[in-house]
């Protein structure tokens, strides 16, 4: 029986070796098989293929599908500074705490230094960068005596100018003829010399309001292109020695001006809003046709010391009286001629704040200010 089981086990392996009879290399099947079977628990599981993303999109660079890459970062941008490859000629230094002008690449056209503790500009700072266009000082400690003599003539394409909110006491310059815009508001300017602006036949806005400005005298006459003046928040007792012709808006308001010369604003056929607020007028130092312009369609002589309405062409839309000593409403300053055919295109008149009683208005005043939407006495 023994012998039996021996001869049968025998025979089993027989066959089973029978099978790689053929591969000499079996036995590495064998173990191979064997392996596959085996599981570890502490082995992560095996690797998945990858499946592509669906619909055939493959996955692309960060930036949007067809578009370029962004350009790379300008390398000589000064490092207190940036400059956005998106806007390669502007230079962003503001609000840094900068104590001093960093360098100017030459591609530059729009410099901002605005909102910094920057004291001085220094001759030459901008001659490596003479295309600028915009240039913003505002906000800054810049004095008179530390701003170099000729940093802005050599500028030949400035069109803006701002230094406005520093400690300027007197007028920058020369200063180059392609500028258009200047700001030198919130400073404190004394005076501006008959020279000071000449040769800026392209300016068409000059703000010099919030200064300590005594006379001007004749220093606006050859801006033969300014639309804006302001001198508003100042000490001129005078108005300036002539308007240019193509002024469209005069802001003199909290001055000390006390009169206006005849005909004063005749110079200035296209000039279209007038504030003289807060200023020292009397109907004394007011001549008859001082205000007898047919362009002036907004006129604010508020808080003043006028005792009389002042005549007024009949053109003017809005006139601004209160808080004077009025007292009377004298129909013929709207008016000289009452008709159907004559009357005013006055819209807006205040009173309110005068010495005129309610019932003062005369019977005619409606005939005359026919197109009046507000009243106020």
């Amino acid at each position: 029986m023994q012998w039996a089981s021996v001869l049968l086990l025998a025979g089993l392996c027989s066959l089973s070796w029978a099978q790689y009879d053929d591969d000499p290399h079996w036995w590495f099947h064998y173990l191979r098989s064997q392996q596959s079977t085996y599981y570890d628990p502490y082995e992560p599981y095996p690797y998945e293929p990858y499946e592509p993303y669906p619909y055939g999109v493959e996955e692309g660079p960060a930036y949007a599908y067809g578009s370029p890459p962004p350009p790379p970062e300008p390398r000589d941008c000064p490092q207190e500074c940036d400059c956005p490859p998106n806007f390669p000629t502007a230079m962003y230094c503001d609000n840094r705490n900068l104590k001093y002008l960093p360098f100017v690449p030459s591609r530059m056209k729009y410099v901002y230094f605005q909102n910094n503790q920057i004291s001085s500009i220094q001759e030459g700072v901008f001659d490596n960068a003479t295309g600028l266009l915009w240039i913003a000082l505002h906000g800054n400690q810049i004095t008179s005596d530390r701003v170099g003599r000729k940093v802005f003539s050599k500028l030949r394409h400035l069109e803006r100018l701002y230094l406005d909110h520093n400690n300027l006491t007197r007028m920058p310059g020369p200063l180059p003829r392609s500028l258009r815009e200047l700001h030198l508001d919130h400073n404190q300017i004394a005076r501006v010399p008959n020279n000071a602006l000449e040769g800026l036949e392209n300016l068409t806005a000059l703000y010099l309001q919030h200064n300590e400005i005594q006379e001007v005298g004749s220093a606006m006459r050859g801006l033969r292109s300014l639309i804006l003046l302001d001198l508003s928040y100042n000490h001129l007792r005078r108005v300036p020695d002539g308007l240019p012709s193509a002024l469209e808006q005069l802001y003199l308001e909290h001055n000390n001006v006390y009169s206006v010369p005849d005909s004063y604003f005749r110079g200035s056929p296209k000039l279209l809003y007038v504030r003289l607020s807060h200023n020292s007028l009397t109907n004394n130092g007011l001549a008859s046709n001082t205000f007898n312009s047919s362009s002036i369609l907004e006129l604010d002589l508020s808080y003043n010391q006028l005792q009389k309405i002042p005549p007024v062409n009949t053109n003017l839309e809005n006139l601004y009286l209160q808080g004077n000593r009025i007292n009377e409403f004298s129909i013929s300053s709207f008016c000289t001629v009452v008709d159907v055919i004559n009357f005013s295109k006055l819209q807006v008149l205040r009173l309110d704040g005068n010495e005129i009683q309610r019932n003062a208005m005369p019977e005619d005043a409606p005939l005359c200010l026919r197109q009046a939407s507000l009243i106020e006495i």
